[in-house]
C-alpha cells in the first residue's frame, strides 16, 4: 500500500494510480481464438468451451421456461421482496433520465429542426458469475433497456457445474424483464451474441460488466457489435476531512476490496491524524474479513494520501477519474460540485458504495481505469439513439439561401448550392 503526501508521490506511483490497465493484452491472443472459434464452429465452440471453462456438460444453451418457474420456488421470500424493492428504485431512477421520444423547435422563420429518440432493437446484457453470482448486476443491466423500450434482451451468465444458473440470478433477470437467458460465460458468452449461432440471433449492442477476457472479447468485437465501455477491476475513490469516521473509510475499503485482487481503493484526506487512523483500521478489519485473503492482495496496490489542502484533493479526484467516488466532509455537495470525473459519487457519511451496488436505485455497471473522463455510466442512452429531423417551407429555404450557397461555394462543393437554387426558381 502507498502511504504518502500527494507532493512526495514518486512519478511512477503517480502514473500507475492514474492510469490503471485494464489488462486484456496478456490474454487477447486466446480471447481472439475462442471467438473466432465461436464464429467459424457455432454452438459446438459454446458447449466445448463451457465443458473446458465452467465444468458443465449440456444439452441446451437456452434457460427454459420451466426453468425460471423452479427458481422462482428455489428463492426464499425475503430475497424476492430485496430484488422487488431495488428493482423499483432502479426502474424509478432510469425512468428519469428518458427523453423525449420527439421534439421540435423553429431556429428561424420556417426552418423546424428536432430530434426523435428510438431504441435499439436487441441488446445483450452480461451478468458475471465465477467468484460470486450478481443477480444485481441482471437488474442494473437490464432495467435501463426496458426503460429504453429495448425489443429484444437477451442475458448471458455462467452456469455452475451442475448446469444450472443460480436460481437468484435467473429471478433477477426474469423480475427485470429478460426475453432471452443463456447459459454462457466469458469470452465465449460475448462472441455468441456479438456474431450469432444457431442457438442465438446475434445482438446489436453488449452491456454488463466481467472479467479480463469478458473485456477482451468485447473489445476484439466492437465495430461488428456495439459495446457500453471498457471494465476492468473495481475501485474506490475516499475523499475525506477530519470530519469522517476512519472505521467507517476503512469499512468501505475492504468492502471494496473483497471483490477481486486487483481492486483499488484510494483514501485522500487533508487531515494526517485521519490517514494513520484509516491505515490502523485496515490492519485491523482486514484480519478478521471473510475474504481477508482477497482483501490484503487489493490493499497492496491501494494508497492512503494525504493532500495539502482540499483543493488538491479535489484535483486527485478528477485526475484519478474513479468509478466510485465517495464525499466524507464537512460540506460534501459543495466539493461535489468541482467534481468532473466519476462515475458515480456518493456523498455523507450514510450513503456507503453498496448502496448505490444494491439498492439507491443509480446504476452499478460503471466505467473503472480512468475510463470516467470520457465514459457514462450505463444509463438509457445507452440503449437508444437520436435521429436529427428537418423541415423548411420555402420561406425558411430562402432565408438560408445565402448561408447554405456561401459556404457550400467556398468548400468547392457547387452541386450543393445548386441543390438550393433550383428549389428557390421561379416556377411557370
Amino acid at each position: 500500500m502507498i502511504a504518502k503526501m500527494l507532493s512526495d508521490l514518486k512519478e511512477e506511483d503517480l502514473r500507475g494510480l492514474l492510469t490503471r490497465d485494464v489488462g486484456i493484452t496478456d490474454v487477447l491472443e486466446t480471447v481472439n481464438e475462442i471467438v473466432m472459434e465461436v464464429g467459424e464452429k457455432g454452438d459446438e465452440a459454446l458447449f466445448g468451451f463451457t465443458e473446458k471453462f465452467e465444468g458443465a456438460r449440456l444439452d441446451e444453451l437456452r434457460v427454459s421456461q420451466e426453468e425460471i418457474d423452479a427458481a422462482y420456488d428455489l428463492v426464499e421470500d425475503r430475497l424476492k421482496e430485496a430484488l422487488a424493492d431495488a428493482a423499483d428504485n432502479i426502474y424509478h431512477f432510469h425512468r428519469q433520465q428518458k427523453d423525449r421520444d420527439l421534439w421540435l423547435t423553429e431556429v428561424a422563420p420556417g426552418v423546424t429542426v428536432g430530434q426523435k429518440t428510438v431504441p435499439i432493437d436487441s441488446v445483450g446484457a452480461y451478468v458475471p458469475g465465477g467468484r460470486a453470482s450478481y443477480p444485481s448486476s441482471a437488474l442494473m443491466n437490464i432495467i435501463p433497456a426496458k426503460v429504453a423500450d429495448v425489443g429484444r434482451i437477451v442475458v448471458c451468465t455462467p452456469p455452475q457445474k451442475d448446469g444450472s444458473v443460480t436460481p437468484l440470478t435467473l429471478v433477477a433477470a426474469d423480475m427485470a424483464g429478460a426475453d432471452e437467458i443463456y447459459k454462457l460465460g466469458g469470452a465465449q458468452a460475448i462472441a455468441a451474441m456479438g456474431l450469432g449461432t444457431e442457438s442465438m440471433e446475434r445482438v446489436q449492442k453488449i452491456v454488463g460488466p466481467g472479467n479480463v477476457y469478458v473485456t477482451a472479447a468485447k473489445m476484439l468485437l466492437r465495430g461488428s457489435v456495439e459495446i457500453d465501455f471498457p471494465a476492468g477491476p473495481s475501485e474506490v475513490l475516499i475523499l475525506a476531512d477530519r470530519t469522517a469516521d476512519p472505521g467507517v473509510i476503512a469499512a468501505d475499503m475492504i468492502a471494496q476490496g473483497e471483490h477481486d485482487p486487483r481492486s483499488i481503493s484510494v483514501l485522500v484526506t487533508t487531515d494526517d491524524l485521519m490517514a494513520s487512523a484509516v491505515m490502523e483500521e485496515l490492519n485491523i478489519q482486514a484480519a478478521t474479513a471473510s475474504r481477508s485473503d482477497i482483501i490484503r492482495q487489493s490493499l497492496e496496490h491501494s494508497a492512503v494520501l494525504l493532500a495539502g489542502d482540499l483543493d488538491e484533493a479535489l484535483d486527485f479526484c478528477n485526475a484519478f477519474a474513479p468509478e466510485h467516488l465517495e464525499i466524507i466532509t464537512a460540506d460534501p455537495m459543495g466539493a461535489f460540485r468541482s467534481i468532473r470525473n466519476a462515475g458515480s459519487v456518493f456523498l455523507g457519511k450514510y450513503t456507503p458504495v453498496a448502496a448505490g451496488d444494491y439498492a439507491s436505485g443509480t446504476n452499478h455497471v460503471l466505467p473503472t481505469s480512468g475510463y470516467a473522463r470520457v465514459f457514462s455510466g450505463l444509463n438509457v442512452d445507452h440503449f437508444t439513439k437520436k435521429i436529427s429531423v428537418q423541415m423548411i417551407t420555402d420561406e425558411g429555404l430562402l432565408g438560408l439561401e445565402e448561408t447554405i450557397t456561401t459556404l457550400a461555394e467556398a468548400e468547392g462543393l457547387k452541386a450543393h448550392a445548386e441543390s438550393v437554387r433550383r428549389r428557390l426558381e421561379p416556377r411557370e
